[in-house]
């Protein structure tokens, strides 16, 4: 299912502008193709528009339905859109993008531009993690990732949330309930998974095994981030972003305060966009040619 987020600054997300305005008007698309889930931000001065869906096994067809989606939230034509930028791990499969830059530099230009203060960026996604160092000015100084095991993930959580039987999306306000966390000792998702259930049958209750899992995992995100040098502003994004009881342990570890976008699954996207902007706005001032691809929306053929 795709998911429709509210368009900031507009009471119901559809632009009021004249034919004229619209044509005058320049548009900014930013697609990010992630492990487990497709983002799609639109933005002419700020963000108008902005979908989420499932990646799936089939992710090189849901880039176009994440763009129809975003389209018709922006009630704009695929024409009118000046320039599109993909990132993520699957930007090289979105047929419309005019450049792809990598999420890394899409994911520190989103941020960056919502937080100007940021200095260390924690990406916590579905399969992997990401955490990046930027200086005073924005620059990216050095970055890690952790993409070989989904221990150090949110698959982690998700798991293990299937192994309890909870939702998902209550998984962190039950955890914090937690008044004495277990003591998860495995860090392999599969072994972690029997250990939790066999302290299930003997009577723990789900919020502390809940609680020692977000403080495992913490654990090796923090391991992670302490390879770089930590600085505030700490902002945490991804899907791992939207967990209350991650962040909390997250915070706890680190011994810093942390902070959230209010849409955290979308700042790869909204970079990718702003960096489109960014390139138009060169090409106008330095009076040189805009290449970009023809507006064509249509699934890409998978031989």
């Amino acid at each position: 299912m795709l998911r429709l987020l509210p368009s900031k600054g507009l009471k119901d997300g559809t632009p009021s502008l004249s034919e004229s305005e619209v044509k005058l008007k320049a548009y900014f698309a930013g697609i990010d193709v992630g492990s487990t889930m497709t983002k799609a931000v639109i933005l002419d001065k700020g963000i108008i528009a902005s979908v989420i869906g499932p990646t799936g096994p089939e992710q090189r067809r849901l880039a176009n339905k994440v763009m129809e989606e975003a389209l018709n939230r922006a009630t704009l034509s695929f024409q009118s859109i000046t320039y599109i930028v993909s990132t993520g791990y699957g930007r090289i499969n979105v047929p419309f993008a005019d450049k792809q830059f990598t999420e890394i530099t899409c994911h520190a230009k989103g941020i960056r531009t919502l937080f100007p203060k940021a200095r260390t960026i924690i990406d916590i996604g579905g399969q992997d993690i990401k955490a990046i160092r930027m200086d005073a000015t924005g620059k990216i100084i050095d970055f890690v990732m952790n993409d070989k095991c989904a221990a150090g993930s949110g698959r982690f959580i998700e798991v293990i949330a299937d192994a309890v039987g909870v939702p998902l999306d209550k998984v962190g306000d039950l955890s914090l309930q937690s008044k004495n966390p277990a003591k998860i000792s495995n860090i392999c998702t599969i072994w972690a998974q029997q250990e939790v259930a066999a302290s299930l049958a003997q009577g723990v209750p789900i919020s502390d095994l809940l609680a020692g899992v977000h403080h495992s995992l913490a654990d090796r995100i923090c391991r992670l981030v302490n390879r770089l040098r930590v600085e505030e502003e700490i902002i945490v994004t991804g899907g791992g972003a939207e967990n209350k009881g991650l962040l909390k342990a997250l915070s706890d570890q680190l011994g810093h305060e942390i902070r959230v976008p209010e849409n955290p699954l979308i700042t790869g996207a909204l970079g990718a966009a702003l960096l489109g902007k960014e390139i138009v706005e060169k090409a106008k001032e330095n009076h040189t040619p805009l290449k970009t691809k023809e507006r064509i929306l249509e699934e890409i053929k998978i031989l």
